[in-house]
């Protein structure tokens, strides 16, 4: 089963890359660029038996630094 992970930072956290790549946005000419927010994405291929409540755990223990992060799961279908 393939497993989507996607990781972003909790509102109100700074986001350096986030502000990089505003920086470049606007220094190539772009305007209207309010914000930028970096994050990842992290792709799973699992046992089709895995649980959620172990997708979820391996995301709270390695995948996603929950102090700052936030993470959605997603089932590929």
């Amino acid at each position: 089963m393939k497993v989507r992970v996607h990781v972003s930072l909790k509102p109100g956290v700074l986001d350096p890359q986030g502000r990089a790549v505003h920086h470049a946005l606007e220094g190539l000419g772009f305007s209207g660029i309010e914000d930028v927010r970096v994050g990842r994405l992290i792709e799973l291929d699992v046992a089709d038996g895995t649980s959620d409540e172990a997708l979820d755990e391996m995301c709270r223990k390695l995948l996603a630094n929950t102090v700052i992060e936030n993470y959605r799961i997603e089932k590929a279908a």
